[in-house]
């Protein structure tokens, strides 16, 4: 196949526009690294040479990955006002969220090449030790608050054994049995000052710089105005099955709305049909139509540090 030769202006152009993107990114100032961090009601000094180096890699990251940080803060004005209360309810700390928002960047329909699926990106066989059922018909790690439910558990069991909520945090990237190993091997309480692998070491930090950048995101360049973040949309009314449906394409149709609202709304369906052989409940959400339509004046914020 013949080349036309590329002349040399366009490569000239090209080498400027991509300095001046460079140059642009560039005048964001990376956000410097606090003296101390509080997570989870533990405090984390950043006076040891290596802790502060981590830190400021992952909030060099944070800063200038421009896309991913935005996204993400438009979709927790979302998700955090769901997440947020069972959190609670369930006696885990509030800073446990910002697992969530490493390990899916806030994408209710995130997979990972793992298979590790949702918010809170489960594998498979974790899923369903923790609760969720997992096959080709029903994902219940696409359902908001069953995978929260799942994750919760997980950090509570997690903690049980650790005693400290970061090194939680390292168990829930590097796997808990791993994680003890580790302990035992190192004699070391805190995943802190363990020797792990490049992730996991990773893991930790980045969970500190997504709160920092949530918690004041004009640090890192961004603020919003209330209609450029992602609304909540709460269901209209919800409905409790308990026998199959073989056709959710007309099940959609007889609560007024289409199959494909139904399935954003209800992503842990997973085919056109709820098989539901074993007869057990499920609560499909039926979206509201007119939240549907996107009104920005009335969108609620959910935190206000996000705004211009």
């Amino acid at each position: 196949m013949n080349h036309k030769p590329i002349s040399l202006s366009i490569i000239i152009l090209s080498f400027f526009s991509l300095f001046n993107f460079n140059s642009e990114a560039a005048a964001q100032p990376v956000p410097k690294v606090p003296d101390y961090m509080v997570f989870a009601g533990d405090t984390i000094r950043f006076d040891r040479a290596d802790l502060r180096e981590r830190m400021d890699r992952e909030l060099i990251a944070f800063t200038y990955s421009h896309n991913a940080s935005a996204l993400i803060i438009k979709r927790a004005n979302r998700y955090f006002p769901q997440v947020e209360p069972i959190l609670k309810r369930m006696g885990v700390p509030d800073d446990l969220k910002y697992l969530m928002v490493i390990e899916s960047n806030l994408d209710p329909q995130a997979v990972s090449g793992a298979g590790a699926a949702g918010l809170w990106q489960f594998i498979q066989s974790t899923g369903r030790s923790y609760g969720l059922e997992v096959n080709a018909n029903i994902d219940e790690r696409y359902n908001l608050v069953k995978s929260t439910e799942a994750a919760c558990k997980y950090l509570s069991d997690a903690y049980a054994k650790f005693g400290d909520w970061m090194t939680v945090a390292a168990s829930y990237n590097g796997g808990q049995q791993g994680m003890v190993r580790r302990i035992e091997n190192q004699r070391q309480k805190s995943a802190l000052n363990m020797w792990l692998v490049d992730e996991t070491s990773r893991y930790m930090f980045r969970l500190l710089a997504a709160k920092m950048m949530l918690e004041n995101p004009h640090q890192f360049g961004f603020s919003f105005t209330p209609d450029e973040l992602y609304p909540y949309i709460p269901p209209k009314r919800q409905i409790t099955i308990t026998n199959p449906i073989d056709d959710l394409v007309s099940f959609a149709e007889e609560n007024g709305i289409t199959y494909a609202e139904l399935k954003r709304a209800n992503l842990w369906l997973r085919e056109a049909k709820l098989n539901n052989a074993s007869r057990r409940t499920y609560v499909i959400d039926i979206p509201d139509m007119e939240a549907l339509h996107y009104t920005p004046s009335e969108t609620k914020v959910h935190s206000w540090v996000w705004l211009k």
